[in-house]
C-alpha cells in the first residue's frame, strides 16, 4: 500500500498503452490517489479491461480507442477524454515495445551465423518500432501538451529503458528509440520550464511483460540464457515487479514531493545500471 498523495485527488491523467502489464499497474495505482485515468490503446478492449477493474475497485476510469501514430487520432481521444472530464493535467507516455521485425536472432556478427542477421532487418520493421517508442510520444505529447499548460502543476512521465543508457543485443531499434527519449525528456523539460511543465522518465529496469516473455522466458517457464545474464548483472537478482514502479511514479508526478525535479531519467532496475559487473 503506497502513502496518500491527496495533492493528486481530482486530477486527470491520460496513460497511452495503459493496458499493458507495467502501465495498467499504473493506471491502477493512481485510481487509488483518486486521480481520473484515461486508458488509451489501439483497440478500446483491451483498455477497457482494465477501466472496468479501476471501476470496480472504486476509482474512476475510461478507456478510449487511440493510435500514438495517428495525430488524428490522438486528437479525437483528447475531446473524449476532455467531454468526460473536462481537463487533462498529466501524460504517461507508455506505449511502444518491440517486435519480431526489429529483432535479430543472434547477438554478435559472425559470416556463418544461422537465423536473422543485423543485415536481414527490414526497413520497415526497424522504422516501426522506432516510431512506436519514440515518434508516438513525440505526438502525444503535442497533442496533449497544449491542454497540460492550461493547468496549474503540469507533469510528463515518459517510460525509458536500461536498453537506452547501454544497448542490448539483438534490439536496435528499441535501444536507439529509448535513447531518444532520455534525450527528448530532458529537451521537454528545458522548453517547457518557465511554463511549469515539468517532464521526466522512469527507465525500468528488467521485467517479464508480453513483449519480452519470449526473449526472457522457455516455454515452460525456465530462463534463457539471455535472462541468465540479467540476473547475473542484477546486483538485486530478481525481475521487477509492476508494483516496484508505483513510488517513483507518484514521486514524479506530486509537485508536492518533486516540484523542483525536472529533465531527468530515473532507473528503477535493481542496481543493473550500477554494476560493473566486477
Amino acid at each position: 500500500m503506497f502513502s496518500s498523495h491527496e495533492n493528486l485527488a481530482g486530477r486527470t491523467a491520460v496513460i497511452t498503452g495503459g493496458s499493458g502489464v507495467l502501465c495498467s499497474e499504473m493506471a491502477r495505482a493512481l485510481a487509488t490517489q483518486n486521480v481520473n485515468v484515461a486508458i488509451l490503446n489501439r483497440t478500446a478492449e483491451k483498455g477497457q479491461t482494465v477501466a472496468d477493474e479501476i471501476k470496480q475497485a472504486g476509482g474512476s476510469a475510461i478507456a478510449v480507442a487511440a493510435d500514438v501514430l495517428d495525430r488524428q487520432s490522438l486528437e479525437r481521444a483528447k475531446e473524449e477524454i476532455l467531454n468526460a472530464y473536462g481537463h487533462i493535467d498529466i501524460l504517461i507516455n507508455g506505449a511502444g515495445g518491440n517486435h519480431p521485425d526489429a529483432i535479430t536472432d543472434i547477438e554478435l556478427h559472425s559470416e556463418d551465423g544461422q537465423g536473422k542477421t543485423f543485415f536481414d532487418l527490414e526497413e520497415d520493421g526497424f522504422s516501426r518500432v522506432f516510431a512506436s517508442n519514440f515518434t508516438g510520444s513525440f505526438l502525444a505529447s503535442q497533442v496533449f501538451g497544449k491542454e497540460l499548460l492550461k493547468q496549474e502543476s503540469p507533469v510528463i512521465l515518459n517510460i525509458s529503458s536500461m536498453s537506452a543508457y547501454s544497448p542490448m543485443t539483438k534490439v536496435p531499434a528499441y535501444s536507439a528509440a529509448k535513447s531518444a527519449i532520455n534525450n527528448f525528456t530532458m529537451w521537454m523539460a528545458v522548453h517547457f520550464a518557465e511554463q511549469n511543465l515539468r517532464v521526466n522518465a522512469i527507465a525500468p529496469g528488467f521485467f517479464l511483460t508480453a513483449q519480452n516473455k519470449d526473449l526472457l522466458t522457455n516455454k515452460d517457464g525456465s530462463l534463457t540464457p539471455r535472462s541468465g545474464k540479467i540476473m547475473a548483472s542484477t546486483p538485486m537478482k530478481r525481475f521487477g515487479k509492476p508494483e516496484d514502479l508505483v513510488g517513483t511514479m507518484l514521486w514524479l508526478l506530486d509537485e508536492n514531493y518533486s516540484g523542483f525535479v525536472t529533465g531527468i531519467t530515473v532507473p528503477v532496475d535493481g542496481g543493473f545500471l550500477a554494476y560493473s559487473g566486477v
